[in-house]
Formats: structure tokens, sequence, C-alpha cells
């Protein structure tokens, strides 16, 4: 069964890409104490996840956070070396912090797994983005497959 709003995020490891290079923490540090943004994109450097999604979190980064939002986590089925790459393309700099699930167990834990096969992607996250308020998930906006509706900066602007 999915996530749904109330429950607790998965704890995991996981790498960030950072201004510093690429650094391990867990979803509980990320999360924990803090609220955050989390957005999940099926794949670094992919058409509609490198010219639109990303890129509003990153326009918009200063309107979330002056809603009380701590971090802007982006999660994507990648390693964290592709992470980084991405995040250096697209100028994220500090406004989004780039967390790799490269063996897709956060997305597992989520049960928010898509079978990207078709596209020659294999598994991968569901595009969504979420409210996590000390680790417990307040929003959770889900898109309908191949949709870029409901996750975007501007529809979790709408919902803080």
């Amino acid at each position: 069964m999915a996530i749904q709003v109330g429950d607790r995020f998965p704890e995991a490891k996981v790498q960030i890409a950072t201004e510093n290079g690429i650094e391990n923490s867990t979803t509980a540090d990320l999360l924990g104490g803090k609220k955050v943004v989390l957005f999940a994109v099926p794949g670094a450097f992919t058409p509609t996840c490198s010219a639109k999604h990303l890129p509003g979190f990153i326009d918009r980064a200063d309107e979330i956070t002056g809603k009380g939002v701590d971090s802007i986590l982006c999660l994507s089925v990648n390693d964290a070396f592709v992470m980084d790459a991405w995040a250096k393309d697209r100028g994220a700099g500090s406004k989004v912090t780039m967390v790799a699930d490269g063996s897709g167990e956060i997305t597992r834990a989520l049960g928010l797994e898509m079978d990207g096969s078709s596209f020659g992607m294999g598994m991968r996250c569901q595009r969504f983005a979420a409210v996590i308020d000390d680790g417990t998930v307040t929003v959770l906006q889900v898109e309908a497959p191949m949709k870029f509706e409901v996750s975007s900066a501007e529809a979790i602007l709408a919902a803080l």
C-alpha cells in the first residue's frame, strides 16, 4: 500500500548531492524536526523533470521557504553522481537538495514504484510532491501516469 497523509516517512540511508560533493545521510536526518517539501521525479535529465519539475522548485524556492519550509528535496531513482551532475546542470545550488535513491529502497518503501521498462528505465519512482513535517507526511500529491499537474512547485505553494 502506498504511503498516505498522516504516515511517517520511511527511514533509509541515502546519498545527497551537495555543493560540497556527495555526502551520506539518512531520511531521519533530512526530515527530523523540520518542515520539508520533497518532490520525486522518474529520472534525472528526463524531459519533463529537467524542463519543468526541477526548474519550478529552483525558481520558486524562496517563496516555498518563505512559507516556513526548512528545505526542498528532490528524490529520484538515480545514483548520487547522476543527481550531482543534474543539480549542476540545472543550477540547483543550495535551493534544492538532490537525494539519490539509487537502489529504489525509499521508492519501494513508499509504495510509489512505476515500471519504466517500456522507456528503457526499469523501476522508477512515480512523480509526486509531499510536505513532510518532522517525518510525518502532511500533504501528498501523486501524479497520474504521464501527467504533470499536482506535483509542481505552484501546486505545492497552493497547498502550503
